[in-house]
């Protein structure tokens, strides 16, 4: 990771709210959350979330890092109907080490809809895929 992420960086992320990321997308499998009304969920407001803060990592990680999302807390405060856009505005708080602390702050076209902080770890990704493939390979009967 270069030593350019720093607190105070920045990063807006847009998105228009599609049928495809409403309540009942989340898990179609389930006949209570199909019946939900068609609004943005807060499932993908979190990855939206954490959309906007990758982007903003994205020029500041060495070939080869990624990042993880490893702790989320947010609150989803209004409904955002398909058709509108959401914009998250994301911002470094912190650097420890390989931990980045973030505040996220999501609109749509008329509200606020959530607030809240992120924090992600850096990881170079070949050794995390490694892992990853190490513990399906566990996970899978002989």
């Amino acid at each position: 990771m270069k030593n350019s992420l720093k607190p105070g960086l920045t990063h807006t992320h847009r998105f228009t709210v599609t049928d495809a990321k409403t309540v009942p997308s989340l898990y179609p499998e389930s006949d209570v959350i199909a019946a939900m009304p068609r609004v943005f969920a807060t499932g993908f407001m979190v990855g939206l979330m954490e959309w906007a803060c990758i982007e903003l990592m994205r020029p500041h990680l060495d070939p080869g890092e990624g990042s993880l999302g490893i702790h989320i807390d947010v609150a989803h405060t209004a409904a955002t109907p398909p058709g509108m856009t959401v914009t998250v505005e994301a911002r470094v708080e912190a650097v420890e080490g390989k931990r980045i602390d973030f505040t996220v702050v999501a609109r749509d076209d008329l509200d606020e809809i959530g607030r809240g902080r992120h924090r992600r770890g850096v990881v170079v990704e070949d050794k995390f895929r490694a892992r990853v493939a190490e513990k399906a390979a566990k996970a899978r009967p002989a």
